[in-house]
C-alpha cells in the first residue's frame, strides 16, 4: 500500500495545524483510492505527530511505500536540510520499505497558476483582505 504523508511546520495556533489535517482528509477523500491507501499529515515542530511519528504510523497501518511531500513554498533550511535528514533515518529504520521524498509544494509548476487563479478570484468574487 501506498501512503502520502504531508509535511507541514506546524505551529502554536491549533487551528492552523487543523487545516492541515483537513486537507490531508480532502486528499483521502478525493484521491485515497485511486493514488494513497493513507493520507496524513506530519509536523516538523510544534505540533503532532511529528514526521518520523507520521511515518511510522503510515508503516503500522501497512505501507510498504510512503512518500513524504514538504508542505512548503520556499526552499529554505526545513525543506533543504531537515526532512531529507528525517526521511533518511525513516530509510534507515525501515529499510523494507520505499520512503521517497517529494518537491516541495513551492515547486510544483500549477503553483504559480493557482496564484494567478486566487488573484483573478478577489477581482470576479469580490473578496479583500481591507
Amino acid at each position: 500500500m501506498k501512503a502520502l504523508l504531508v509535511a507541514a511546520h506546524g505551529s502554536r495556533r491549533t487551528a492552523s495545524n487543523d487545516e492541515v489535517i483537513k486537507l490531508c482528509e480532502r486528499i483521502q477523500k478525493e484521491k485515497g483510492d485511486e493514488e494513497f491507501g493513507v493520507v496524513m499529515a506530519g509536523f516538523l515542530e510544534l505540533a503532532q505527530p511529528s514526521i518520523p511519528e507520521g511515518i511510522e504510523e503510515c508503516i503500522r497501518l501497512g505501507a510498504d511505500q510512503v512518500v513524504v511531500l514538504p508542505y512548503f513554498l520556499s526552499a529554505g533550511r526545513h525543506v533543504s536540510e531537515d526532512i531529507p535528514a528525517e526521511v533518511e533515518k525513516a530509510r534507515t529504520a525501515h529499510p523494507h520499505v520505499s520512503i521517497q521524498l517529494a518537491p516541495y509544494l513551492g515547486s510544483a509548476p500549477g503553483v504559480s497558476r493557482l496564484l494567478v487563479d486566487l488573484a483573478e478570484g478577489v477581482e470576479k468574487n469580490g473578496h479583500s483582505t481591507e
